[in-house]
């Protein structure tokens, strides 16, 4: 029965592709840069949107989760097929160190400012949208320090 459900709700996501490309305000998918894991934009507005990642830093064994909320501007980079608007916005970020006790490195709790600023391709056939995004990460917690994230990554919307 769980076949059964899953493969006609696929089959559905297939053929109403083009539906979901006009309409679908929820995408999920993968970022992939530092860190590393599952991403979320839920559009606001016709401009606005918030985005969310929980993701793992391989870099530095620590996980991370974030939340922006961004701003796109439409009319910087026209493009033929599809839009490529330019993002920027404000957001926050908690960075969970992994717990090691035979470590001697710093396994502190980061809470921290995000500003992050990207382009985004936006699919005219697909409910798709690939990025790029480069975020300069201001930590306040438990100590300030400066950080930056750069990614890159794909969602597809419902």
């Amino acid at each position: 029965m769980k076949r059964s459900i899953i493969a006609i709700f696929i089959g559905l996501i297939i053929l109403t592709g083009n539906v979901f490309a006009e309409g679908g305000s929820f995408g999920l998918g993968v970022i992939v840069g530092e860190p590393t894991g599952i991403s979320a934009k839920k559009w606001t507005g016709n401009s606005n949107a918030l985005d969310f990642a929980a993701a793992w830093s391989l870099d530095s064994e620590t996980f991370h989760f974030h939340m922006d909320y961004l701003v796109h501007n439409f009319s910087l980079i026209q493009v033929d097929k599809g839009r490529l608007p330019l993002y920027y916005g404000i957001g926050g970020r908690i960075r969970l160190a992994e717990d090691n006790a035979n470590d001697n490195s710093n396994n502190d709790d980061f809470i921290g400012i995000r500003i992050p600023v990207g382009l985004e391709y936006l699919f005219a056939d697909a409910p798709l949208d690939i990025f790029l995004e480069i975020v300069p990460i201001l930590d306040l917690v438990p100590e300030t320090d400066f950080d930056f994230n750069a990614a890159i990554g794909v969602r597809y919307f419902f």
